[in-house]
């Protein structure tokens, strides 16, 4: 693939490999890697002019080109010296630690034992509220039913009245 004027190739270091990434921009890199920093900003992440190697992550742009930085022996050469440990001290010479200890459960065991207690009341009272719910639907059809029937039965009484009333005034008009 032709290099591209726009692409530029940039390196950060993640733990014994060099990442390489051909991108048109340093946020653009940052992207690639996955960072949520500004590694530039901090000195970690550089751009990288060198021929040898722009050209692998040129081929790829986007891609992100993990490469060994240097060998193995290198690798382990580099690492920190151990520093020598202290002598432990012997463990009669140690003050005994004492054990702190557990805290106390009791208030928490009250508060627990409290709530409880509410959703039980609680859960009666919405029982016996729907008890009586149910009493009170019960009694209001009844009375409703009763109702009905009493002014059904005072209609007819009404439209008797009515009709013999009627019947007197026509007689009486004669």
């Amino acid at each position: 693939m032709a290099r591209s004027p726009k692409l530029k190739v940039f390196r950060t270091p993640i733990g014994f490999h060099d990442a390489y990434v051909a991108a048109p921009s340093q946020k653009a890199a940052l992207e690639a890697w996955g960072s949520d920093h500004d590694l530039f900003a901090r000195g970690i992440a550089e751009r990288v002019e060198d021929p040898e190697l722009t050209r692998e992550p040129l081929e790829q742009p986007g891609t992100v080109i993990r490469r060994l930085r240097g060998t193995t022996a290198e690798q382990i050469a580099a690492l920190p010296k151990d520093k020598p440990r202290r002598a432990e001290a012997p463990a009669k010479a140690r003050p005994a630690r004492t054990p702190k200890p557990k805290p106390d459960r009791g208030a928490l065991r009250e508060a627990e034992d409290a709530l409880a207690d509410a959703e039980a009341r609680h859960a009666d009272e919405q029982a016996e509220l729907a008890r009586r719910e149910e009493d009170l639907a019960r009694e209001r059809r009844a009375l409703e039913k009763r109702q009905a029937s009493e002014q059904a039965r005072l209609a007819r009484r009404r439209d008797a009245e009515r009709d013999r009333y009627d019947q007197a005034i026509r007689d009486w008009r004669g």
